[in-house]
């Protein structure tokens, strides 16, 4: 299941920041990195291939050495419309995604998900014991067309996208402080802070 070449990985950097004043998070300094750095780090040991999706900046991206994708559109449909142009851009089986704010995720944690994916589930997402992480998750990519359909009919949850194809959830109560994500500056300066 580990084979690189049947998966490849996306930091999911698309958003408007709108929390942020603008600021795009994936590129904001943390402890002398752009956050999206650390999940791009993350991913390598476990990946054939790996892009950044990502709706504004594509040029500053592209400065942390990978592809950027972005998505079909411009209307910031979310991180749905991201993860499908992640499983287009792929040829991969599996899809392992990641927000670019999440800089305490490690290889090992996206291990437990490709893990979980052997016993044949279409998707596999991060729950740290008292909610689930959807876009912290492992995903096979011949999804693609449905999630296509989905969004097609207007639809933009990612939560009830993933429970129409019975996710399995991936328990990571022994590390719930790894989903810390900055949607605001004070969330960056009390990551900092704390950990």
């Amino acid at each position: 299941m580990n084979g690189q070449n049947t998966v490849a990985g996306l930091v999911l950097a698309g958003g408007r920041a709108r929390r942020m004043d603008g600021r795009d998070k994936g590129l904001l300094p943390f402890r002398g990195l752009p956050l999206a750095a650390y999940g791009l780090a993350a991913l390598q040991p476990l990946v054939g291939a790996t892009w950044i999706s990502a709706n504004r900046n594509r040029d500053a991206y592209r400065q942390l050495g990978y592809p950027v994708i972005a998505d079909a559109n411009t209307d910031f449909d979310g991180p749905l419309a991201g993860i499908l142009a992640g499983m287009r851009a792929c040829d991969s089986e599996i899809l392992l995604i990641l927000p670019c704010d999440t800089p305490l995720i490690e290889t090992a944690d996206l291990q437990r998900l490709l893990t979980a994916l052997s016993d044949e589930p279409a998707i596999a997402a991060a729950h740290d014991g008292e909610r689930w992480h959807p876009t912290v998750a492992a995903l096979r990519t011949h999804l693609a067309a449905d999630l296509q359909a989905y969004l097609d009919r207007g639809e933009r949850k990612l939560q009830l996208w993933f429970a129409e194809h019975n996710p399995v959830l991936v328990d990571f109560s022994d590390r719930p402080g790894i989903f810390a994500n900055v949607n605001t500056a004070l969330d960056l300066a009390e990551l900092d802070r704390h950990t």
